[in-house]
């Protein structure tokens, strides 16, 4: 059952990042050259007509580490054990799915290039963090009150 629930937190993180990614390309109305809701289904051509504009790929890096948090913390919150090692995952999977991005479609600047590897698994693992924190100070309330209830 936790091999489900964990396929399930992974696949809810993923959907959660890409969402915050496509939602945070929509934010921008000069950035909107496709008619679909996402930009994923044309990408080859909105990048070709997005490559001299590092502002966009600055801001794609920001949101990507965003929804990575976003994922990450989903992700942590659904898990039962490993909240950190899962949200990890999500920025891993992430990194992976940029680094056939920039293999495969040229137009990114070199900058955003190495940027990736330092944006996915930072801002996935805090998002993990988040939720590992907030149990543990979650645990720690509920010992103390069981610790004053029996005095």
């Amino acid at each position: 059952m936790n091999f489900i629930r964990n396929t399930i937190a992974v696949l809810v993180g993923l959907g959660i990042t890409g969402l915050m990614i496509t939602l945070g390309i929509r934010v921008f109305p000069q950035w909107i050259t496709f008619e679909a809701f996402a930009p994923f289904e044309h990408w080859q051509r909105f990048l070709f007509s997005m490559k001299d504009d590092n502002a966009f790929f600055g801001f794609l890096l920001f949101i990507s580490g965003l929804g990575s948090t976003i994922g990450g913390v989903a992700t942590a919150l659904i898990v039962k054990y490993a909240k950190v090692a899962y949200a990890i995952l999500i920025g891993f999977i992430m990194l992976f799915i940029a680094m056939l991005d920039v293999i495969i479609f040229p137009y990114h600047p070199t900058f955003y290039k190495i940027s990736i590897f330092l944006t996915f698994f930072p801002f996935s693992w805090i998002g993990g963090k988040i939720v590992e924190v907030i149990y543990e100070r979650n645990k720690k309330k509920r010992i103390a009150e069981k610790m004053n209830k029996t005095k």
